[in-house]
């Protein structure tokens, strides 16, 4: 694939104002891929932080993320490494004691032109239930839980907790995550970077 192309992508996208009558900070959608990323993180959608930034994953969850993932930013944030495609790509808004679901109208528009540019079968992590959802629909009925310790069975695609302040109660509760999933998470990580 080509460089132009993905910068072609990269425009429309920015440009997108499909939803924007529903967003209550107007379309600044939030994105990063190039041809050559060698790992896909599927998120859920941006908070007000990466809102006003306009960075994906700028925020505490982005940094417990590439902790996650034995990352610094510079690694983090270089698309030859990593593509970021969220689920929905600007922010949806508040409901109840967190932010709205991602808008439903990105992933339909947007992620299988955005897969078209990338390398075959990258990694793919899927951070939080609804990329879950939308990529492992054949798991809907396990719990987050059993999807995580459950990963291998997926692969590449890699299922993981959105890393949000919430997460760390979570992983009180399930202490394999951190002894067990994040150390062949960064191994899986190191190894397509290399």
């Amino acid at each position: 694939m080509s460089d132009q192309r993905a910068s072609d992508l990269h425009g429309a996208i920015k440009a997108c104002t499909i939803c924007a009558d529903h967003l209550p900070l107007g379309p600044r959608p939030v994105v990063q891929f190039s041809p050559r990323s060698r790992i896909l993180i599927i998120g859920q959608a941006p908070g007000t932080k990466v809102h006003a930034s306009g960075v994906p994953w700028d925020d505490d969850s982005g940094d417990r993320l590439r902790d996650w993932l034995g990352l610094d930013k510079t690694a983090f944030y270089d698309p030859d490494n990593i593509a970021l495609m969220p689920m929905g790509f600007c922010y949806p808004g508040k409901s109840g004691s967190g932010d709205a679901p991602p808008r439903k109208e990105c992933a339909p528009q947007w992620h299988q032109a955005i897969l078209d540019q990338l390398p075959k079968n990258p990694l793919t992590l899927l951070v939080g239930a609804y990329a879950q959802a939308h990529y492992l629909p054949e798991a809907r009925k396990l719990s987050l839980t059993e999807r995580v310790k459950r990963g291998s069975e997926f692969a590449p695609l890699v299922p993981l907790p959105h890393p949000s302040w919430r997460v760390r109660m979570w992983m009180g509760k399930n202490p394999w995550y951190e002894s067990e999933v994040l150390p062949r998470l960064r191994q899986l990580v190191a190894e397509h970077l290399t």
